[in-house]
């Protein structure tokens, strides 16, 4: 046996863990990014009670600013939580993130609205957006982590795809909630209170997402680690001077991940409405039928990353996005709703094609002793400048040329960059994890 093969030698888990592990990762995901989500549903009554009324199109844009920012705060969350799931385990990072998550997005159920106290009033609104980031800069890698670690080699492209079926699963849940509302309040009433409750939600989902990752143990692979000491006393420092190349690829690999993901799932409902003058009723039914296009489609094509290898899909999403990006925003533009959903849906599986193997893919870089620490860095840099900004951007294109169809481009410029990336990268499917750093 080599080298190479001690290092990465797999550690088991039986089938009843792992399940667990999946339920644990999947219910607490899916309750932050409920958390995380209705943040974007909620876009325009934020924008009418967090911002000088007046010019409705800057107030839209000032309310996707403070979206952004809250991923500018994930690259310092990914570096403070990252290193920290590498030093006492990934499931104790797992419960503290929700717990900031939740507690963040229930105070903004409770911040006064600018008529009422003021500039304090999107301060407070960044403040806890920030808080958001900053946790949500732990969420992605901890539990990408958690899950490759838990999985079996020949399946692990299908356990760790349950990591972003989870996000799909609370946007959607937060487009229902929200929908929902507006539907069954009595009018005046969403605007007056009602947009408040789906952050008052988050603070009870969020007791529950802690309870069960509470009761969840670490992953075989870090137990391993800790007990034969072998666990870094610097995880920061080691991945960056041990898997920059790796970090970096994870940078690219995730570029259309995000900007796809943001499009497809924050984007495209205010799209709906505000650009193509569709009803809020039309928006909800869009974007409940691309969700579940996604929860459709991401487990069964993880799984099959597991037969034909993460590189296919992963070449296959981004040419995908980069050949009918354009022609499918022009077919959202023509006026038809029918055609309009049915190419928001190719849009969502376009993406499931891509993520289903991306995050197993990522978390397949790095060595078990600083996984936690690169991925975390890798993925949330991008999120920051990639993802986040997608919505403000693509509003941003629309309002300054005019150009209904501008947001396509940002798109196939993020799907050429993620496809040079791959190109660059070996197939890790079915490869046992690495324990120890090569450099």
């Amino acid at each position: 046996m080599t080298v190479e093969d001690t290092n990465r030698s797999p550690v088991g888990a039986g089938s009843a863990a792992i399940r667990r592990a999946v339920r644990g990762a999947a219910i607490g995901n899916t309750v932050e990014w409920f958390d995380f989500a209705v943040y974007g549903f909620l876009a325009t009554y934020i924008a009418d009670k967090f911002f000088p009324s007046g010019d409705e199109t800057a107030a839209l844009l000032n309310t996707f600013a403070v979206f952004a920012a809250a991923f500018f705060m994930r690259p310092l969350g990914g570096f403070f939580f990252g290193p920290l799931g590498d030093r006492i385990g990934r499931q104790r990072v797992l419960a503290l993130v929700i717990l900031l998550m939740s507690a963040s997005t229930l105070a903004i159920g409770l911040v006064p609205s600018y008529d009422s106290i003021g500039v304090a009033a999107p301060l407070l609104l960044l403040l806890l957006r920030c808080l958001q980031g900053f946790s949500a800069g732990g969420e992605y890698g901890s539990g990408a982590c958690f899950l490759a670690e838990y999985a079996s080699d020949r399946h692990r492209g299908f356990v760790v795809s349950f990591l972003v079926w989870s996000v799909v699963v609370g946007f959607l849940l937060g487009s229902v909630t929200v929908t929902g509302l507006e539907a069954a309040l009595p009018g005046g009433a969403m605007d007056a209170y009602g947009w408040r409750i789906p952050f008052l939600i988050a603070g009870a989902l969020g007791a529950v997402g802690l309870y069960i990752r509470l009761r969840l143990a670490d992953t075989p692979e870090f137990e391993a680690l800790r007990e034969r000491g072998e666990v870094s006393s610097s995880p920061l420092k080691e991945a960056v001077t041990t898997a920059w190349r790796p970090i970096l690829q994870l940078i690219g690999l995730v570029v259309v991940h995000n900007v796809g993901f943001y499009i497809v799932y924050t984007f495209l409902p205010s799209y709906f409405t505000k650009t193509l003058g569709f009803s809020k009723i039309d928006s909800f039914v869009s974007i409940t039928v691309a969700s579940l296009v996604g929860i459709v489609l991401i487990p069964p094509l993880g799984a099959l990353s597991d037969r034909i290898g993460r590189k296919p899909l992963l070449i296959a999403g981004s040419v995908g996005f980069a050949v009918f990006a354009y022609p499918l925003f022009l077919v959202l533009t023509t006026g038809s709703l029918p055609a309009a959903v049915a190419a928001h849906a190719a849009l969502a599986a376009l993406e499931s094609v891509f993520v289903s193997a991306s995050l197993a893919a990522g978390a397949e870089l790095f060595a078990t002793r600083v996984r936690s620490s690169g991925y975390s860095i890798g993925y949330n840099v991008s999120v920051a400048v990639f993802g986040g900004t997608a919505p403000y951007v693509a509003t941003w294109l629309v309002s300054r040329t005019g150009d209904d169809l501008a947001p396509a481009y940002y798109v196939i410029a993020a799907a050429v960059v993620t496809l040079a990336t791959v190109l660059t990268m070996r197939e890790t499917a079915r490869r046992p994890l690495r324990k120890l750093p090569s450099g």
